[in-house]
C-alpha cells in the first residue's frame, strides 16, 4: 500500500492544482493586465485538455507501457506547472495550464487502474479511495492554503509548491514502482468499443449528472452564499473547509464500504444523500447560514465518495479489456460536468437571477443521476431474476 500512497500525493498535486487557480484568478488578471473573464480561460483550458485528453492518450497508451505512461504524465504535470509559473504572458499560460491539464488527466487515469492493479481485489477498493483522498485532500488543503500563499508570496509560488509535489511524487514512484502488470492487447477499435459500451456510459452518465450538480455548484460557492437569501455571508472561508473536509472523509471511508461489496445499493445511497444534502443545503441556509454546514459538509462527503464505487465498478465492467479507458472517460465526465454545470450557472447570472436558486437546480440534476442509476439497478435485478433485457441495456457491472 505504501506504492499507492505515492500514487495518492500525486492525486494530491492533482487536486491542488485543479480547484487552486480559481482562486488566483483576479491576482493573475492584476499580473497581467487582463481582465478576469479573459484570465479565466485558464481554467477552461485546463479543464478541456482535462477532459479530451484522458480517454484519447488512455486509449493510445500502449497496455504494456502502463507505468511508463503514468511517469510520463506525473512529468509533463510537473513541468507545465514550471511553466506556468515562469510565463511572462497570458498566452504563455494558458498553453501552460493546457499541457497540465493533459498530464493530469492520464495521470489520474493510470493512477487509479494502477492502484487497483497493486493490492488484492479485496483491498482494490481502499486502494482507490487513497487516490481520491489524495484529490480531495488537495482540494481542502490546497485552495485556502495556496489561496493564502499567493497572497503573501505571489501567485507563482502556489504553482511552484504544485510542481515540487508533483516532482517528488515523479521521483518516488521512478525509484519504486515495479513494472504495472501488463493487461490483454487491445485494439483502437475495441478500445472505441469501451465509450460505446451501455455499461460504461450508464455509470459515466450517473458521473456526468453528479458532477454537474455537485463540482458546477461549487464553483458559485462564493456568490450563492452571498445571496440575502442564503445568510449574506461575506466570509465563505469557513464554509469552504467544511466542504472539504467532509470531501476528505467521504472519500477515505467509503473504501471499506465498496470492499464489502453491494456497489450498487451504495451508489444509490450516495445520489440520494446528495440530493438531500443540497436541498438542505438551501434550506438550512435561509434559517441561518452557520446550520448550513452540516448539509455542505455531507454534500463535500459524498460528492468526493461517489467516485471510489465509480472506478471500482468500471475496473470491474472492463477488467483489462479498457479499464483505464474507461477510467479516463469517467474523469473527463467529471471535468465535463463541472464545466457545463459552471456555464449553466454562469447563464443564471446573466439572466438576474438570484443565485439562491443554484442549490435547488444542483438537486435536480444529482435526482437525474439518482434516476439514471436506479434504472440501471431494476435491469440489474430483471437480469438476475432470469427476465428478458435486451442486450444494449446496462447489464449487472454497470452501476
Amino acid at each position: 500500500m505504501k506504492l499507492v500512497y505515492l500514487l495518492g500525493l500525486g492525486a494530491f498535486a492533482l487536486g491542488l492544482d485543479a480547484y487552486v487557480t480559481a482562486g488566483l484568478l483576479p491576482v493573475i488578471a492584476d499580473d497581467f493586465n487582463s481582465s478576469v473573464s479573459a484570465t479565466g480561460q485558464m481554467v477552461t483550458t485546463f479543464t478541456l485538455a482535462y477532459a479530451i485528453a484522458s480517454p484519447i492518450f488512455a486509449a493510445l497508451l500502449s497496455a504494456s507501457r502502463a507505468r511508463l505512461g503514468l511517469l510520463s504524465a506525473l512529468a509533463v504535470f510537473a513541468l507545465a506547472n514550471i511553466g506556468s509559473a515562469l510565463a511572462g504572458n497570458l498566452p504563455v499560460l494558458l498553453i501552460t495550464r493546457a499541457f497540465a491539464g493533459v498530464g493530469a488527466g492520464l495521470y489520474l487515469a493510470l493512477a487509479a487502474a494502477g492502484a487497483a492493479s497493486l493490492v488484492d481485489k479485496e483491498r482494490r477498493g481502499r486502494a482507490l479511495a487513497i487516490i481520491m483522498g489524495g484529490m480531495s485532500s488537495g482540494t481542502v488543503l490546497g485552495v485556502p492554503a495556496g489561496v493564502f500563499i499567493a497572497q503573501h508570496l505571489g501567485w507563482r509560488t502556489t504553482l511552484w509548491i504544485v510542481a515540487a509535489i508533483g516532482l517528488v511524487s515523479f521521483l518516488g514512484l521512478a525509484l519504486r514502482l515495479p513494472v504495472l502488470p501488463a493487461t490483454s492487447s487491445v485494439t483502437l477499435r475495441q478500445r472505441a468499443a469501451v465509450i460505446a459500451d451501455p455499461r460504461v456510459a450508464s455509470i459515466v452518465g450517473v458521473s456526468f449528472f453528479a458532477a454537474v450538480a455537485s463540482l458546477g455548484l461549487y464553483t458559485y460557492f462564493a456568490p450563492v452564499m452571498e445571496s440575502g437569501s442564503m445568510g449574506n455571508v461575506g466570509n465563505v472561508t469557513p464554509y469552504l473547509w467544511a466542504w472539504g473536509i467532509g470531501g476528505v472523509v467521504g472519500s477515505v471511508l467509503i473504501g471499506r464500504l465498496v470492499d464489502r461489496g453491494r456497489p450498487y445499493a451504495l451508489v444509490v445511497g450516495i445520489l440520494v444523500l446528495l440530493v438531500l444534502s443540497l436541498l438542505a443545503f438551501r434550506v438550512t441556509a435561509a434559517i441561518h447560514p452557520l446550520i448550513s454546514l452540516v448539509p455542505i459538509a455531507v454534500w463535500g462527503g459524498v460528492g468526493w465518495a461517489l467516485q471510489v464505487p465509480q472506478q471500482n465498478d468500471l475496473l470491474a465492467a472492463r477488467g483489462d479489456n479498457g479499464g483505464s479507458v474507461a477510467v479516463a472517460l469517467n474523469e473527463s465526465a467529471l471535468y465535463l460536468g463541472s464545466a457545463v454545470g459552471s456555464g449553466l450557472g454562469g447563464v443564471a447570472f446573466s439572466l438576474g437571477w438570484d443565485s439562491s436558486v443554484l442549490p435547488l437546480w444542483a438537486a435536480g440534476f444529482a435526482l437525474a443521476g439518482l434516476l439514471l442509476q436506479v434504472t440501471g439497478v431494476r435491469i440489474s435485478a430483471a437480469r438476475r431474476s432470469g427476465k428478458a433485457v435486451p442486450q444494449e441495456a446496462a447489464p449487472e457491472a454497470a452501476l
